[in-house]
């Protein structure tokens, strides 16, 4: 019996031109699952399950179509063989390039995961995990390698508003159950302030999220997530708590009481910041407020602000 020739398999995106000719900014695929391991700077490398967007641009008006698996496996030799890190993700954008020559000399990935880490408790120094969303988007265009951090972080506010009108109706507790008298007793005023009569108001709070997207500077080699996180979780001093025993709940009141805010007052306090951090070479900040008053959100948004950089 004739053993059968082999059939060659069809290649459209090579054997065939486009029904309609022009260039495309970019052409890829978005949300593939894939794990990966994460380096970041100063912290042991870590699981994470990951989704991605990969892209190239198709500079070839003729062409029918970009190599799409060619990506895919790009990303699946990072998976089984690579740490994602500074160094790697430049390669990878280089990868995708080098791919695809002569039909792209534009590169974009972004990767989506949560990243956990283990933080101890105010006081009673309980470890716990939380768990923050991070995005790390490269970009390769006209020669220029970019790189940029997102990170999500969840905190406490407390309205600057309703505690002077708590505060008010506190004043005006005491004057009543205290009337007008030159001298009061220390100790009946204390037990006072302990009962439910002599706290009759307290100021609304809400769980935020404060938005961060950073560009990394050019002279950084290493990703710097554990280094952003902890300075805005710094700079707003009322990040949310993992495991907390009645200490740590009584100091994080404390934190509040002390750290009054509206969402414009967040916003500067991270503006402040990031502007003094030299491994940025630009940020956006979105503030977002979940209003236990209202069933709206109140939102405040800042940048950098250089020429070409990131827009409001």
């Amino acid at each position: 019996m004739p053993i059968a020739t082999p059939t060659l398999m069809p290649d459209i995106a090579n054997q065939t031109l486009a029904q309609t000719e022009g260039a495309l900014d970019w052409v890829g695929m978005s949300n593939i699952e894939m794990p990966l391991v994460v380096g970041a700077a100063n912290e042991p490398e870590r699981p994470i399950s990951a989704r991605i967007d990969a892209f190239v641009n198709l500079t070839d008006p003729k062409a029918k179509g970009i190599h799409m698996s060619r990506l895919y496996l790009l990303l699946e030799d990072l998976s089984n063989n690579d740490v994602l890190n500074h160094d790697s993700l430049r390669k990878l954008l280089h990868d995708f390039i080098d791919s695809h020559d002569g039909l792209a000399d534009q590169a974009y990935v972004k990767f989506s995961f949560d990243y956990h880490l283990r933080r101890k408790a105010l006081v009673s120094k309980k470890p716990g995990w939380k768990a923050y969303p991070i995005t790390l988007v490269g970009r390769y265009d006209n020669g220029k390698l970019a790189l940029q951090l997102g990170v999500e972080v969840p905190y406490s506010s407390t309205c600057p508003c309703s505690a002077a009108l708590a505060r008010q109706l506190i004043q005006d507790a005491f004057a009543e159950q205290f009337g007008t008298d030159a001298e009061v007793d220390a100790e009946l005023i204390h037990r006072w302030l302990g009962t439910s009569q002599g706290i009759v108001a307290t100021p609304h709070s809400q769980r935020s999220i404060a938005e961060v997207k950073v560009l990394l500077s050019d002279d950084l080699n290493e990703l710097p997530i554990i280094h952003l996180i902890d300075a805005i979780e710094e700079a707003l001093q009322t990040p949310v708590q993992a495991a907390v025993k009645r200490e740590d709940e009584q100091e994080f009141a404390r934190l509040n009481g002390q750290n009054l805010m509206f969402c414009e007052d967040a916003a500067r306090r991270l503006k402040f910041m990031l502007s003094h951090q030299h491994a940025f070479a630009d940020f956006w900040v979105r503030v977002n407020h979940y209003e236990s008053l209202h069933a709206h959100d109140a939102v405040s948004i800042a940048t950098k602000g250089i020429p070409g950089g990131f827009q409001p």
